[in-house]
């Protein structure tokens, strides 16, 4: 897939599945990782992903108020996973929650899943129609997998 398809993948607005939010500090990262979990799930059943990275194409940083808008945007979603890179990626989250009115805010929870391997987990979980506390305890345990296998 390439950019322009993850980035059109990435705008289609489904509001029967819990949303995801993918907070970095690098935008294309971000586009990296969304573009491959948008590899693991059909098309037709991938949950709507926002992207809130960077401060602009090639400025390092996160940006409560991107977050907020970000989030927002996924306000018609039954729940609003919010997946973060490093420590103030985390601050600008929980910034944004404080934007945020409190219907919206109430859908919304930050994981504490790494960013790569709980956004796959993430996607893959939220395509099945299931809620966001099953999303949200599906990507925090994201690195099982990879645990088991290194030992």
């Amino acid at each position: 897939m390439t950019e322009s398809h993850a980035e059109a993948a990435a705008q289609t607005l489904r509001t029967d599945l819990v949303g995801i939010v993918v907070v970095s500090h690098s935008r294309p990262l971000a586009r990296a990782a969304v573009e491959l979990a948008s590899e693991m799930v059909q098309a037709d059943s991938r949950p709507t992903i926002r992207i809130a990275a960077g401060l602009d194409e090639h400025t390092l940083g996160t940006d409560a108020a991107a977050v907020s808008s970000a989030v927002e945007e996924l306000s018609g979603c039954p729940g609003i996973l919010v997946l973060v890179d490093l420590g103030s990626s985390i601050l600008s989250a929980e910034m944004a929650g404080e934007f945020l009115g409190p219907e919206v805010s109430a859908k919304m929870r930050i994981s504490p899943a790494p960013l790569v391997e709980g956004l796959l987990v993430a996607a893959i979980t939220a395509s099945t129609g299931v809620d966001l506390e099953a999303v949200a305890s599906e990507a925090a345990r994201a690195l099982e997998p990879k645990q088991k296998q290194i030992g």
